[in-house]
């Protein structure tokens, strides 16, 4: 099963050396890792995607709590969360099909982020299967170059 952790850590030196070694120590796989800086500059926000049962995660969230930095881990699976993640790709566009690739980026309601003579740049943040489908319909036009974050979560406001 696929669980999405949201850990608050103090933002100091060394602590995502630490937690990703926290999970390569005990052999689990992280699928993605995303970090930024939160409100408070003093604290960062990392959003973990990885895959195992139910103990396994008991024991991720049991270690993370341990290390030193951690402020509060959240396990976002069961909750009611908003995901996102983005995608910037760069696409060759010769032979006149800059407006094919445009219309298709507006149906993915993306951004044309820079232009060039021989490429066009765009991003689209969304769900990882319209990340995935913008993807496989770019690829036609030739992918030139891609860089996708991993997921960002947040926990939805109660009602």
């Amino acid at each position: 099963m696929r669980h999405i952790i949201s850990v608050l850590v103090d933002n100091q030196f060394g602590v995502l050396a630490r937690v990703s070694s926290l999970f390569s120590a005990r052999g689990y796989n992280i699928d993605s890792l995303s970090v930024g800086e939160t409100d408070d500059p003093a604290i960062s926000r990392m959003t973990v995607v990885a895959r195992g049962d139910d103990r396994v995660l008991e024991q991720i969230v049991n270690q993370l709590n341990k290390l030193v930095d951690t402020i509060e881990v959240t396990d976002l699976t069961g909750e009611d969360h908003v995901e996102r993640e983005l995608v910037m790709v760069k696409i060759a566009t010769h032979n006149g099909v800059r407006s094919e690739v445009t219309e298709v980026v507006n149906i993915f309601r993306g951004k044309v982020i820079d232009i060039g003579r021989d490429a066009i740049t765009v991003e689209v943040t969304g769900s990882t299967g319209k990340i995935s489908a913008f993807i496989d319909m770019m690829r036609p036009y030739g992918v030139s170059e891609l860089v996708r974050t991993g997921k960002i979560a947040i926990a939805r406001s109660p009602k």
